[in-house]
Order: structure tokens, then sequence, then C-alpha cells
């Protein structure tokens, strides 16, 4: 068992008042065994001996460098055993203390004292730590103590096996918590002393809390009594200045000195101010009541360096509080013992700065002298110059501190994308790209796309099992100008998204503010050379705390600074491509420091105190060593390297807030050296100064490589880098090369470089978090194999592990780079540095792990190198299972009681069958991933493992497995399994079921043949899951029988039964502490059926009416045995649950109406599902359907018994009720009805006496269709049939052929399935009188009477006949209460000929008398000049492709002007020109029904099309505006266009390319700029010159068509519908088409209802998204809705709940988009009455208002939805339902509302006819009633008169035979 957290190791030393003392308790030590000396000759005791006998020897005298510690307990010396770690550092402590300063301990006073240590450590190290620990400090009269967190030291005092330990060694335990709850509930009755330390949880966790002596007081006089009771001492961890302050409190020093034992103070002392610490102990001391003190925690801050060893300095101390009235009882001396012990160099990263200076500070006085100061990187130069190769190299197994973070990192410009999408302004890096593709060379523009991939990326965050990940922020995509003045809203939005996501994920955001990217319009004003730019990344800076800083609590200011000012603006290599290395790069990094200082100090001032965070930056820095190490001067040139690298930006912030000494020398001499300077350096001012120092919470480092460095060779003046720092550079060619030409492979440089930090920079007081480490590969390379990176990694991170366990660097992170490849700057896409290999040549960039990011995520998981320990945890709490069911006892019946299914859902409308369900799952619900061993594990016969039926089966010529496929490899799990857990937490999971193979842990299938390294394989697998909190569900046996068993009969021999149980056992009790999900067997029906049946799968048995009974009998039988074997043996003590895993689909019947076909489906379901069901979850026997229809056929076979087994009553008992839960494996659904087969042979098949279908109109797939509403309704039924049951859907899945990436299919697939799962928790078309009244012929006219142009061959001849129904259209419209009314006016009726030679004034007069009667009514009209119907005659003269239609649509429009603009206040020019010209013009399936010239006729119409609207519209603004008052525009169409994958930039810019085609194409030129957008003018143009034209298929405007088009408008009329799902679809160049110059294809999801029209899926959520790109697009334009419905087909109900629904949600949305601030004025819904739908003719139904066509009156009867849209339009909008009834809801007479019929039936002798076909039947038969009643005469007559004549000649003979009629 582990306790508590990891700790430093802390030595708490009670005072050595002298020498003898010291030496006593080692001689003690060394008589009882503890201390001995391992190597011969003068030994440690001899030493000691001889410093106390002849304290004046010197140096040289002391043989010390070989002595070693060992101890007895344990065994081993101070490498292993329970001394090793005390005792190393007992030993390095001792021999410092007297190895060269013996003559500073001369005037110490001879008394004898004793050794208290304090001790932090793991809780498993003390069992075999302290024992021996405590012995060895007791023997000495002293006392030991470990520090652990308070839940540690309950659980150590509660485990016997420690508590004894503790008891033994009379601990005292300093417990870390904040408060006293956690003393209320510890046994206060423990021998032990207490030290309590009160801790904040908001700072680090090695800052104590300043605990107040308010607090300490109100604490006591609550607690002091209880306390009170332990036997032990009991210590507050103060803080000195609140000691001070409780001591001379009259009120709460009295409570000290009685309540506690002693105060424990937290010191920190400055050594450059204040009184020195000598003198505040002794005024502490002074205080009453006088009260003993432990220093608890003693840091030192800011002492001067010296060369005097530490060891003086801790004497000196030592002899001043000799001199201390006793009360100092113990001191942390943890500062001193950090630093290094090596004889030969000293160093002290942690305490350097304790000198004799700083002892002199203290009051203190030595007898030592003083040396030259050693410079830091001359001392870790010395330290390591002569380190032999092995000791260097040598492996270090270890673990991290505890707490240690590790992560990934990415660029913004590297791995983004989307440079120009939703706002975001361009960078430096983007006007390099457009440069750099001109030349062919990589751009940053798509990068790897994260932009659109968050959840992509953020999933393989998790799969890496990453703690923080490093990403940067793109300014230009917050700031589009640089300037903070209008943050760019979608941008903050996506930085939002992939912060919650990040945190979501429990992965910790490291926000970069600056990587490189400066907007380009800074830089269009001299960038990081105008001092203004400062204060621009101060403003982005505090926008990004303040909108961020609630979430991200580690910020980097400038990541690489050196690389920006080098790259950028010394050798211009990167952007902005200055190359200036004199001036322009070192006054870039004088404005960088300064920049990174001001937002240091604004985040500190402003923002820390509420978000706690940490501000640092990241410098870049190589190690540098000399090239030739005997030089000094190559020495020399080698530190100055690293001043000018790293001390340039380091030295400033870390040391003294001005450039390091050794770069200010080297530029004033080489500038002396030179006619005119070489560079310039600027200067800080000391404000600037005091602002930069100390201006970083953490020092991020990021190091690749290393260099060797010599003085330069020859001085020159031409500046460059190299020359002005005065070295060169070179690299041993020994050294490992990368794919990078400056990257070598030295791993050792990285241990070196942080300690050089450490004791330059931090000095212990700052952390350091790696933040940069990794290596590229190349495009030539393995590109998934990186095991050379992997060996980077490998020694890298040890070296850094080095750095922190030996050498005590404070590093709290490692940070590879990078989690994905991304744009390298110059080197493009040819240098890949992530984990993930991105195949930029694929559009959705795909990401797939390399070996590195498995072995990454290995490092992590283990914390370090040393060997995972296999943790027996519990599983994760990811699923509670509610208590069991009873079954049922009774039989189902035929057919089952679940027949209800049928009747509740099999009459549902599509509508409402296929309505997606919006809503969530419980919060306990289970979402998983699944897999069996034979499909993915491979490994056939590795290791052990035994063959498989399988394994035979597929190995067997003529298996029929396509393309003679094995499993033998298959998907490699078995030696993937790191790949695997990796992919399943990307998934973020929380359940994962897979198979055990039998064979694999019983290669025989016998427990007598145990695999050891199977078993070991999936106690790894689980040992996985259970670690990354995924729960195992295990199935035991997954079709895969060991071939052992299958050799002596296999499940037809009665002992498999057994056999299994036996191998369940096994798993039970090798995996079931962590397996809490059990399922004995998958899919036994298949297994049964396809096995021994039809013989498909193995063991290739063909026994179809016999064997399938067999063996479905024996699998229940061994189902039962397993599941009371886990119930006796496990459950109690595992608590886990077990089951089967079923499987069905789900059964329709053809007829729902027919009995015959219900039974059938019922039957279906029973002879799949209830066969192993029934048994387990009903009465322990098979469904009564199966016993009858199989007993029944067996009868009619003339067999004696039935062919299905039958189990006896004491098996009925044993097998009922064997299941905790049902688990259900589902795909498809069948169309079922009844047959009568054929008896012989006898089948499992023909006893179903079913047939099974599928609907054609189902979605295929590989396998099966997909019907996802089966879903719902098989739930249903099994819980009819089985009662309320948990289910747990443990298969459902979908195949496909195409082994596409973008397996949008499959998406569509599992949505709807799952959404199934949850919901078990115009003029012409309305005005007929086509030719009345003078109208002219229109082109829909001929179009509609040309046959198979229009549905039905349907015409306009009549269609609603408004032109007759004026009175009621406008009654209808005032039932709905609108406040407008929009209709066409028909051109061809007002002008026939379309010219205004002849003006028919009775059509005028029908539009006079609709205008009057809609004013009458209070309705105001809105009219549309032109709706499609031009006339025939302008057709018969080229149309809209003729420019004359200009001028003649100005007349038209001109007339109506003038003769109804009095009346008429809102016109609209043109209805949808995209129609017009699209499918008129370009398809051919509208008016007038051209095809012939897809590329260049939709276009020439359209351009007409503009420029018409255009003069129209100056014609009324210029002629009539003044006098009218009205306004008028234009109605766009347009669907919403989603990206199909909206991870894929291809994607998202061919939905940005629908939009633009369809809507754009009209609206840029009116409501932008006068002309095409650049998107259709770009494509149109390369297409037309690839197909080699001269010139665009796109006509073009001139200038001054520009200015008179742009602004043509008063409002934005648009019609919306619908919206697709938009991918990327290249057409050949030869294809000339709108489509092929789109390059767009689109589809719908599944998910979406369908409408009456095929081209219309009901999708509300486009409607707000369009409404909102309209008003970014067109900067906000007054909107009128003036089109916007839903049709239905065969719509004879006027309860058209569709239509509401449809109604509801859009308005709604319109709702939410007005809530966004989109200037929407109205709403117009299409339509009010059913209508001629053009191409559809009548078929499709858009009316709120039903017509029956078939009524030669045409009737309008309102349906449901205009009831519902009256509502709407009373309210306005939605009332609040929390408000309660609004009067507006309050339902109005409408008129009537019968259900329409095509005509009144009439039941006529048992038909049901028509009212007139009965009328005619009836006159029919009256008809022939009357006929038959004259023949019936007639024959009277003839029957009378030939008997007469018989009577009177009885003897004449019948001439012939007369026939009857």
């Amino acid at each position: 068992m582990v306790f508590g957290q990891k700790r430093t190791l802390k030595l708490g030393l009670g005072w050595l008042w002298s020498l003898r003392g010291v030496i006593k308790l080692m001689k003690r030590a060394q008589r009882r065994g503890l201390l001995s000396c391992a190597s011969e000759g003068s030994g440690l005791m001899e030493s000691l001996t001889l410093m106390e006998n002849a304290p004046g020897s010197s140096r040289a005298q002391l043989p010390m460098q070989e002595n070693k510690l060992s101890g007895e307990c344990g065994g081993g010396g101070a490498e292993k055993g329970c001394l090793g770690a005390e005792g190393r550092l007992a030993h390095k402590l001792f021999r410092d203390l007297f190895a060269n300063y013996t003559s500073a301990l001369r005037p110490v006073a001879d008394t004898d004292q004793t050794l208290n240590v304090t001790l932090e450590v793991t809780l498993s190290q003390i069992i075999d730590m302290v024992h021996c620990g405590c012995t060895t400090v007791e023997c000495a009269g002293g006392k030991l103590s470990v520090v652990l967190s308070a839940e540690a030291a309950s659980e150590l005092l509660r485990e016997p096996a420690t508590a004894s330990l503790a008891k033994e060694c009379k601990m005292m335990r300093p417990l870390w918590k904040t408060g006293w709850q956690f003393l209320k509930r510890l046994n206060m009755e423990l021998p032990y002393d207490l030290a309590l330390g009160v801790y904040t949880p908001k700072t680090e966790s090695r800052d104590l809390n300043r605990y107040s002596y308010a607090h300490f007081h109100s604490s006591i006089i609550h607690n002091s009594q209880k306390l009170r009771l332990s036997r032990g001492k009991l210590s507050v961890v103060l803080s000195a200045e609140a000691a001070s302050e409780l001591l001379r409190e009259p009120a709460t020093a009295s409570l000290a000195k009685d309540t506690v034992d002693f105060l424990s103070l937290d010191w920190s002392y400055d050594c450059q101010g204040g009184p020195n610490l000598l003198q505040e102990l002794r005024e502490l001391q002074t205080i009453e009541p006088k009260v003993k003190v432990f220093i608890f925690n003693l840091k030192l801050q800011d002492c001067p360096s010296t060369s005097k060893n530490w060891v003086e300095l801790l004497f000196s101390l030592f002899e001043a509080l000799d001199k201390d009235q006793g009360l100092i009882i113990g001191s942390d001396i943890n500062t001193f013992l950090n630093c290094s012990s090596d004889l030969e160099q000293r160093s002290c990263p942690q305490a350097d700065s304790l000198t004799l200076q700083g002892a002199r500070q203290w009051g203190l006085e030595t007898a030592v002298g003083s040396s030259p100061p050693s410079s830091a990187y001359q001392s870790v130069w010395e330290a390591f110059a002569h380190q032999p190769r092995a000791e260097r190299d040598a492996f270090l197994w270890d673990v991290f501190p505890e707490g240690f973070l590790w992560g990934v990192s990415t660029g913004a410009f590297n791995v983004e994308g989307g440079w120009a999408e939703d706002g975001r302004g361009a960078s430096v890096w983007d006007r390099l790209g457009p440069q750099k593709a001109a030349t062919g060379q990589a751009t940053p523009g798509v990068a790897s796309d994260s932009y659109h991939k968050v959840d992509s990326d953020v999933s393989l965050l998790r799969g890496l099992r990453a703690q923080v990940y490093k990403f940067s922020i793109s300014w230009s995509r917050i700031f589009p100008t640089g300037h903070g003045r209008s943050p760019n809203l979608r941008g903050v939005a996506y930085y939002n998204k992939l912060i919650d996501s990040l945190l979501d994920s429990h992965i910790q955001p490291m926000a970069t503010l600056f990587h490189w990217d400066l907007p380009q319009a800074l830089q269009d004003r001299g960038g990081w050379q105008n001092e203004s730019v400062v204060d621009a990344f101060l403003d982005y800076a505090a926008f990004c705390f303040s909108t961020f800083g609630d979430r991200v609590k580690l910020w980097v200011t400038f990541h690489e600074p050196w690389v920006m000012s080098y790259a950028g603006y010394g050798t211009g290599q990167h952007p902005p491509g200055i190359s200036d290395p004199g001036v322009a790069s070192f006054k870039v990094a004088h404005l960088v420091l300064k920049a990174h200082a001001r937002a240091w100090h604004l985040y500190n001032s402003h923002y820390r105190p509420q978000q706690q965070g940490r501000v640092g930056i990241v410098l870049n820095s190589d190690w540098a060593e000399p090239l030739s190490p005997e030089r000094p001067e190559d020495l020399r040139a080698s530190e100055r390297f690293l001043h000018f690298m790293l001390g340039w930006f380091a030295h400033p912030i870390f040391v003294d807030g001005d450039y390091p000494a050794a770069l200010r020398a080297q530029i004033q001499q080489i500038n002396k050296q030179c006619p005119s300077p070489v560079a310039q350096l600027p200067e800080f001012t000391e404000a600037e100064k005091q602002l930069l120092k100390g201006s970083a919470d953490f020092l991020g480092l990021s190091h690749y490589t290393s260099r060797l460095i010599s003085k330069a060779q020859q001085d020159t003046c031409i500046p460059s880098y190299d020359t002005i720092g005065g070295f060169s550079q070179h690299v041993d060619p020994a050294w490992p090369q990368t794919s990078s030409p400056w990257i070598r492979v030295v791993p050792w440089g990285i241990r070196r470089l942080l300690r050089f930090i450490s004791l330059e920079y931090t000095r212990g007081k700052v952390p350091i978090y790696l933040a940069g480490n990794g290596m590229p590969i190349g495009e030539s390379e393995n590109l998934l194999d990186d095991s050379f990176r992997v060996d980077y990694f490998n020694q890298y991170i040890n070296e850094v592990l080095k750095a922190v366990k030996e050498d005590s660097v404070d590093v709290r992170s490692y940070i590879a780079r990078s989690l994905i490849d991304g744009f390298e700057g110059p080197s493009g896409y040819s240098q890949r540095f992530g984990l993930h290999h991105v195949n930029f040549n694929d559009s959705s960039r795909p990401r797939t792990p390399r070996k590195s990011a498995y072995f990454f995520t290995s490092i992590i998981e283990k914390n370090g190198f040393l060997t995972k320990e296999v943790k027996r945890l519990p599983p994760p709490s990811t699923a509670t299972f509610p208590p069991k069911v009873r079954a049922f006892t009774f039989p189902s019946e035929v057919p089952s009681k679940a027949k209800v299914v049928w009747e509740k859902f099999s009459n549902q409308p599509k509508f409402e069958r296929d309505l997606f369900y919006h809503g969530t799952f419980r919060d306990d619900f289970l979402w998983g991933v699944s897999s069996s061993a034979y499909q993915i594990e491979g490994a056939w016969n590795a290791d052990g493992k035994g063959p498989s039926i399988w394994d035979n089966f597929t190995h067997t010529p003529g298996s029929n497995v396509k393309g003679n496929a094995t499993g033998d490899i298959a998907c490699d799990s078995y030696n993937q399994l790191d790949a695997d857990l990796n992919m399943l937490r990307a998934l973020k999971v929380k359940a994962y079921r897979f198979s055990i193979s039998w064979s694999r842990i019983f290669p025989t299938g016998r427990n007598s043949s145990i695999n050891s390294r199977g078993v070991d394989y999936y106690n790894r697998l689980i040992d996985g899951l259970v670690e990354s909190n995924i729960f195992p569900m295990v199935t035991l046996f997954h079709w895969d029988l060991p071939q052992a068993l299958q050799d002596i009969g296999g499940w037809e021999d009665a002992s498999l039964i057994e056999l299994f149980n036996s191998y369940a056992d096994f798993c039970f009790q090798t995996f079931g502490d962590r397996v809490k999900f059990w399922m004995t067997f998958n899919e036994p029906t298949y297994q049964a059926w396809l096995g021994y049946g039809s013989g498909e799968f193995p063991p290739n048995v063909k026994d179809p009416g016999w064997a399938p009974y067999r063996i479905g009998h024996a699998l229940i039988k061994a189902h039962a045995r397993v599941y009371h074997t886990y119930d006796e043996k496990y459950r109690q003590k595992q608590k886990g649950v077990i089951s089967l895993s079923l499987s069905a689909h789900w059964a329709e019947p053809k007829s729902p109406e027919v009995p015959r076909d219900v039974e059938a489906a019922d039957r279906m379901l029973q002879f799949s599902l209830g066969w192993f069901a029934h048994p387990i979850f009903r009465n322990g026997d098979y469904p009564e359907a199966m016993k009858w229809k199989v007993g029944n056929r067996s009868e009619l076979q003339h067999l004696a018994t039935s062919r299905l087994p039958s189990f006896t009553e004491e098996e009925k008992r044993y097998i009922r009720a064997t299941a905790d839960v049902f688990c259900l494996n589902t795909y498809s659904s069948r169309i079922v009805r009844y047959t009568t087969p054929r008896l012989n042979p006898p089948s499992y098949q023909y006893d179903q006496e079913t047939i099974e279908e599928e609907d054609p109109s189902w979605p295929s797939t590989a396998l099966n269709r997909a019907a996802p509403w089966g879903m719902r309704r098989l739930l249903n039924w099994i819980k009819e049939e089985y009662g309320d049951i948990p289910i747990y859907v443990t298969e459902n899945g979908v195949g496909l052929t195409n082994p596409k990436v973008e397996d949008t299919d499959r998406i569509f697939y599992h949505k709807t399935y799952i959404n199934e799962a949850l919901k078990d928790c115009l003029s012409l078309q309305i005005e007929g009188a086509w030719r009345a009244d003078g109208k002219g012929l229109s082109i829909w006219d001929t179009f509609s009477h040309t046959p198979l142009k229009v549905s039905n061959d349907d015409t306009g001849d009549v269609a609603c006949d408004s032109y007759h129904k004026i009175a009621e259209d406008v009654a209808a419209l005032r039932n709905l209460g609108v406040s407008h009314y929009r209709f066409s006016i028909s051109w061809s009726r007002v002008l026939p000929d379309g010219t205004t030679k002849y003006i028919n004034e009775a059509g005028l007069s029908y539009y006079v008398q609709l205008i009057d009667a809609l004013l009458a009514a209070n309705i105001k009209p809105q009219v549309t000049l032109y709706h499609w119907d031009l006339p025939q005659a302008l057709q018969d003269v080229g149309g809209w492709e003729n420019e004359t239609i200009v001028q003649r649509f100005r007349d038209y429009a001109d007339v109506l002007f003038q003769r109804l603009g009095d009346k008429v206040k809102f016109w609209i020019t043109l209805n949808e020109p995209f129609v017009i010209a699209l499918q008129g013009y370009g398809y051919g399936t509208a008016a007038p029904g051209i095809s012939f010239r897809p590329g260049t006729a939709p276009y020439i119409a359209g351009h007409n099309l503009i420029k018409a609207h255009a003069e129209a519209w100056h014609l009324y603004n210029d002629v009539y505006r003044a006098r009218q008052g009205g306004l008028i525009s234009i109605t766009i169409s347009s669907d919403w266009a989603e990206p199909r994958d909206p991870s894929n930039q291809e994607d998202v810019e061919a939905a940005r390319r629908y939009v633009q085609f369809m809507g754009g194409w009209f609206a840029h030129p009116i409501f932008k700029n006068g002309d095409y957008n650049e998107v259709m003018k770009t494509r149109i143009r390369d297409r037309s010159l690839a197909a080699g034209l001269n010139k665009s298929r796109l006509p073009e405007f001139t200038e001054s068509e520009k200015r008179r088009i742009n602004g043509t408008y008063d409002y934005f009329g648009f019609n919306h519908y619908t919206t697709v799902l938009a991918y990327n679809l290249d057409y050949a160049s030869w294809i000339s088409s709108f489509d092929a110059d789109r390059g767009v294809a689109s589809i719908t999801d599944r998910s979406w209802s369908d409408s009456g029209s095929f081209w219309l899926k009901m999708t509300p959520f486009g409607f707000r998204r369009i409404l909102n790109w309209l008003k970014e697009e067109y900067n906000n334009p007054p909107i009128y809705v003036t089109e916007n419905g839903v049709s239905q087909r065969g719509e004879t109900s006027l309860n058209d709940t569709a239509r509401i629904y449809y109604l509801r949600s859009y308005i709604n949305e319109a709702l939410k988009a007005v809530q966004d601030k989109v200037d929407l004025r109205g709403y117009t819904v299409w339509s009010v009455m059913d209508n001629f739908e053009w191409a559809t003719g009548f078929a499709e139904r858009f009316g709120l208002h039903f017509v029956n066509y078939t009524d030669p009156s045409l009737p309008r009867i309102p349906k449901a939805s205009a009831k519902f849209y009256a509502s709407i339009t009373r309210c306005n909008g939605f009332p609040d339902p929390a408000a309660g009834p609004h009067p507006c809801l309050q339902p109005e007479d409408a008129g009537p509302t019968i259900s329409p019929k095509r005509e009144e039936e009439v039941q006529f002798l048992g038909l049901a006819l028509g009212a007139t076909e009965a009328q005619t039947a009836l006159y029919t038969l009256f008809s022939l009633m009357l006929l038959g009643a004259c023949a019936v005469a007639f024959l009277s007559y003839k029957y009378c008169k030939r008997s007469k004549q018989q009577n009177t000649q009885p003897g004449q003979q019948e001439l012939s035979p007369v026939s009857s009629f």
C-alpha cells in the first residue's frame, strides 16, 4: 500500500554543540554494528579520531574519498538496504562537516548533545527505513520524525504494520493539513509528538501559509482540551512574523505557552536587507513568556556568492546559536544539504549564496578566509569535465517527483491552419505563405488544420495521458489588426473551446501569448522595432488574461524570443525576413523584454489575486562546451555563447534587470576594434531594470542539442551573430545526426545546461519548466516507426532525471515537441517533430500515433524509468448496477404480450418515427466500444497459445473466407497493447468490451495447461484499462473454442460444460478483482446456427434440423453452470455482474393489420432472441412459440420426439434467472411475413415459418440495411417480454465496403441508432385563369403544357383559382392574423407580350381589387414583380439571355409603380434569381427548360437579372420613392451548408463555396461592392482558362455598372428552407457547368427529418446560422424572410404535425438570431395554401390551408398548422410557459376542421364508392332491373302463348329446338 505523496528528503538537525558529541554518536553506532568502513586503511572512524586528537591536521591528512557507509539492517551498504537514503545523506553531512574545517571547530564548547532528524519520504519506504533509522538516532538520544500528508499519517497510524514501527520510534510527526478537523479524526491517545503544519491550498505545496495569530487564538480555544489528551507533543508552524505577533499579544501569548510544547517557525531570510538572523532570533527569545522554538523551514534569499564552502556558514551559525539561552531546539538545514558533496568540486545550486560575507550579515564570525569567485559555467564545466564516459552515460533508474508535469506542445502557425478563417487577420507568416506558394514551396495556410480539429487533437492528448498541453494563441486570430479595439469573437470561441476541452479531459492548458506570429498589420508599422508594439502586446495580453485566465493557470509570454530576434531580424530566415544582426536583432530583443516585464506585472497586479496563475517565459538554448578544453579562451567563449543565447534574455529577468556583463563587454570590445559600431545594444533605464528583475514565476526552457565552441579565429567587422559574440560553433562528428541539420543527439548536454541555469539564474527560487525538447524525422524515413526518436527521448529524459535527482535542480515539467507534425517554417513539412504523423496529402489531415507516442505514454504512466508497479486497483466507478430483477416464472404467450409494441409503433407516421430527439442519457450511462479476441489479437501461435477452431478453419482450404484471410495477425493487438489503450483513452470511452481467448489461457482448453504469458497479456490489458479509468467488460467465449476441445466433440460433448466452468472459474479468480462485468457467451444463436446448422462458421457442421438445438441446449446449461459458480464463489467479494450477450434483428410485420404477419414477426424474435433469453430471463424453458412450432413440425416429419431438446424441472430451476442484466447485440431490422415452408429437410430456419426481407429504401451497408427505428422497437419488445431489466447494448455498428477515413455513413448510422435508444429513456402557383381576361402566355404556361416537364402532367391553368377567389383568400389571411401578404404579379397578365405596347387593364384590375381587399383587412401587400413567369413572347427573343430584357423589365416595373405604387409600399424586384438562372438556363428543370449551355447560359442570365434589378431599383428610387415612400429590394434564396467533416479544411471551404455560389452570386454585387464575390470569379476564371478559353465564362461588369449595382437595396429579402452537408468534389477541367465551377457535392444527414420534397430536410439550426452569416457578410442589413416552409406529399389529414414542428423550430431559430443582433424585420411563411409547385405539380403541398383539387370549388380548409401559425402571429413569438397561459394562446375559429376527402364515400353493395360512382352504379342497376322485368314479362307471354298452341294441336311435332336468350 502506498500512502501520501512522495516528498524530497529533508533533515532537521538538533544542534551539534561539539565535535566530541558527534564522534561519540558515531562510535556508539559503530559499536552497535550500525556503521562500518567498507574500505581498508584509514577509514571514517579513524579520520574522526584523528580530528579529535589532532585538530590542527591539514586537509591532506584526511583520506575521506574512499569511505563508505553501510548498515546491517536490510543488508547491503549505502547503495541499498534500509540505511541507503539516510545513510548516504548522513555520510555526506559528516564528511563535509569535518573534512576541511577542523580549525573552525576548536572554539566550539565541549558539550554532548543529540541529533534530531526529520525525513520527508514516501510511506512505502517507511517499513524498511524507519525501524533502522530510528534505532540509529535513538541510540544517541535523538528523535526521528517523518513528514507526511495528513491523510497518509492517518492511514499509517491505523495500519498495524506501520503503526507499531511508529510507536517504537516515538516519532515527532509534523502533520501537513489546513485547519484542525484532521486532529479530531485521529486517535488522540497516540504516544507520538505532533507538529501541525498549516498550509493554504492556493499556494504551491512548498510554501507554508502565514498562519495569523488571530486564527491561532480562536483555534486553540476550541481545540486545546481535545489536543491535551495526547501523550505526545504539539507544535504549530507559524511564520516568524506571526510568531512574534502572537507572543507579544497578551491574549494569545499565555495560550501559546500553555497549549503548545514548542513553536515551529517557517523562516524566510533575505541576506540583502533587514536585521541579521541572529539578532531576530535573540529578540524573539527575549519575549515573555519564553517558548521553545524549532526552525521548521529555513529559506535563504539573495545571499551573494563566494568560493568558500557552505559548511563554514553552517558552523558559524551553530557557534552563534550556542550563545543563545537554549530555547532553540532544532532547525531545518535542508538548504545546506541540497548541495553536492563531491570533495573536489563543491557546488550548491540551492544555496550557493551562503558565503562568508553572507555569514557576517547574519552576525556571525568565522576564521575562514575568502578566495576569488568562480562563475556558474566554470563550476558546471569543472564538475563534469573529467567525468568518465561510462559514468556520464550511466542510466538512472528512478522516478520524477510527485506532481511532475508531462506534456506536449504545438505552435499556432505550425498547426492551426485556418489562416483566413472566421475573421482572422494575417500574420507575418501568412505574408510569407503566398510568396512561397508562388515558388511551389510549403505554406502554413492549412498546416495540420487544428483550427477545425479541437476534438481530434484533445483526443490525442488523452491517448498520450498528457497532463499539460502547451499551445500558443494566434494574436491575429484574436485581434486581426493587432490592436484590442475589436476582438474577433470567433477566434476567441476557438480558444475557449480548446481550453474547455482540455480541462474536461483533465489536461492543464499552458498558453503562450506569442510564438513568432506577429499580426502583419503591426509589422507594417515596424513590428518589434516600433516601441508602440509593446503597448499593443500589453492590450493583447490583458485581453487573454481576462478572457481565458479563469481557466489557464500557466502563461508563457514569449516562446523562444531568441529565435525571432536571431532568425527574424538577424539572418532573415524567418519572417519578417530582416537581416540586421547588429542593430535590429538587439532592438527587437530589447522591446520583447520590456513587453514581457510589463505583461508579468500586469498579471501580478490585476489578475494573480483572483486567478492564482503563474506567468513565465520560454527561452531556448543549446549547451556549450569548449572545442579545446585545454584552451582558456575556448572555455571563455563557451561561457560567452551561453550568455549570448540564454543570458541575453534570462539575465535581465532572473538576475539583475540588465544584460549579462559578458555580453555587454563583448559588444563594447568589438565596437572598439572596428571603425564604426558593429552592434548597438540598447540600454535599460534604472526603472526598466527594476521592472525586469524578477518578472517571471518560472523559467521555461527549450533545448534540443549542444555545441562545441571556440574563440572566433579572426576578428572581423562584418556583423553576424557569431562574430559579434566572438565565438565559432562546431559539432563533434561522433554525435548522432538527426534529419535536421542543426540537431545532433547530445543527451548529457541537457543535464549540464539545467545545472548551469539553476546556478546562474533560478538559484533554487524559481522553478524550471522544460517546455520544449524533441527531434524531427525526415519524410524519407519510416514515418511511424521512429525508433531513433524513442532513443532520443529516452536518453534526454533520463538526463533531466539526473538533473533533478542528483543535482537537485528544480525542474517541474517535461514537455515534448510536438503533439503532431506541422509547418516548420523554412523546412515546410519536411521536418516531422510530431508524436503523431499527419498526412498532409489527405485533406482531412488524419493523425496517426507513432512509436514515440506510445513510448512517451509509458514514461508518463511510470513518471520516469522505474518498472511500473502492477496495481490491483478497483475498477473505475463508472458503472452502477441496479438490484437484480426477478425473472418471470411463467412462459410467454403465443404471440407474446409484446405484440403491443407493434400496435404502438407500426402505424407511426414516417415523420414521427424518424424525428430526431434531442436529449441526454442518464449520468451513469456507460459508453464503450467492443472487440473480440480472434478478430483483433493476432499472434495466433505466439507465446504458447494453442490453436482455436477459427485458426483451424481459416487455415483449411475451402473455408470460404473472403480473400483466404486469416486472423493470424489481424490487428496485432497482442503486440500493440499500448496503441490500443491510447486509442481507447482518445475515444474517451468509459468501458471496453473484449473477449478472452480460451486457448491463449488454456492452450489445450483444460486448466492443466495454463499459459502464463497469455494470462500476463490480459492482466496488462485489464490493468491498463483500470489505470485509464476505463471499465473492463469481459466476454469469456466469443466463438473461438480451443481446437483440442473440438477434437473431442466440442459443444456436443457433455464434458464441455465442466471444462468451460473450469476456464471461467480461473478467469474469475485471476481477473475478477478488477473485472466487474462478465458475459459468458457472445451471440450463442450464431454459434449454434452458423457453426452447426449452415456450417458457415467453424466447426463447419451442416446439420440444420438437429445440431443447432443440441448446441443451444448445451450452451444454456454451460452458461447456467458458470453463473452459479460466480454467484456462489466470487460475487460476495468481487461484487460484479454476469450475463450473456444475445443478438437479434428487429422484426417488423409486413402487414401489421394481418395477425399472421404479427405472429410471424414475434416468432422470428422468439427463435433468435427468445431461444436463449426465455429460459434465462423467464421460466427456465424455451418459448412456447418455439416449442410448439418445432414439436409440431417434428410430428409432421414423423419423428417420435421433438427435435428441440427439453429441460428437466431441476434444470429449469437451475437455469432460470441466471443473468443480472440483459446484454443485447443488434444491427438491423427485417420485414417479416408468414409463409408455409417445406417440411423436409428439417431446418431451424424452416421451423420459424417466416420470410424475411429488407426495404430497399433503407440505407445500404456492407452487410445489412440500416433501419434505426428498429432499435427502439426491439428495446421496447425486450422490456415487454422480460420485464424492466437493465439493458446493455453490447454491440451495434455498421460495416462499410469503402475503407476510407471519412466514414460519414458510419457517423449517420451511429447517430440515428443511438438516438433511437435515447427515445426509449407565388402568382402562377395560385392564380390560375391562365388565359382569362386577355392574359398572355408565360414561359411556365408553355413549360407545363410540354409533356414530361411537370410531374403528373399538372398545369397551373386553374391552380387554386385565386384569380376568382379574392374574398376567400383574404378571409383565410385574416384568420391567420398576418400583418402582410406577399404575392407576385404575373408580367404576362399585365403586359401580354411583355412590352408596354399593350397594357391589359383587366389583369391590372384584378391586382387593384386584391390590394384593396388586403388593405381593407389591414393586411399590407408585399408585391413581387417577377416570380419566374416571363412572358413567352420575350423568351422567344432570348429571354434573360438577351440583354434587351433589362430595359423591358424596367418598363414593366414602371407600369406597376405608376399604377399600384400609391397603395403598395413594399416591392420585391425578383424572386430567387438563383433558381431562374440555374434551373431555367442550366439544368433545364424549370421554365424555359434550357440545359444545353450549362457553363455559360446561367451566368449570362444571372448577369442580366442583376442589371434588371438595379435598373428597377434606380427607377423607383429616382422617380417614385419621394412621392410614394415605399421600400424596394430583391429576394435571394440560399440553403445553409455545413461541412460534411467540420475537421476537414477542404470540406469547410466547400461549405463556404456552396453558400457563396448560391446566395453570394446575387447578394455580393448588390449588398457588397457591385461585383461578383472573389470565390466565384477566381474559380470560374481558373477553370475557363484550364479548359482552353481565353477569358472567364463569368461575364464582367464595367466599373460604371458596378457603381450602379452596388447598394441597390432597402432591405435583404431572403428565402430559406433547408441545410446540406457539403464536401469538395473536383471535376475534370473540360466539364463546363455551374456545378463543376462550384466544385461541391452535398449530402444530408440521415437524422434530419424528411419532408415532401426530396431536397428539403428539416434543419432548423441552419436558419439561425445563415441569418448570422448574412449579418456578418453584408454588414447586418435589414432582413425580411420572404419564404420559409415545408412540404408534404399525399397529405389528406389536416393534422399536419410535421409542418407545426417545422414552423415552431424554424421561427424559434429566427428568434434566436434576433437575440444574436441580426436585424430581422419580418417573416413570411410559404405558403398560405397548397398550390402548383412548379415541376412537381400539385404533388408537394406547402400550404397552411388544404386545397381540394378534385372539388371544382377548390375550397381552402385550414390545417392544424394554420391555427398554430395564427397563435404565433397573435403572440408575436413564443410566450414563456413559466409565466402561465398567455391570452394570445387562446384559439380562434379559423374555419372548418373536418378532414378533407377526395370525395364522399358511399357503401354500395359492399363496395366503398365515391358519390358520383355510386349514383352511376345505382342508375345502371335500375336499368338492368328494368330490362330484367321486361325480359320476364316477354318470356311469360311466350310461355302462355305456346301453352295454348299445345292445347289446340296436341299431335303436332316440334320442328326444331328454340334457343332461349
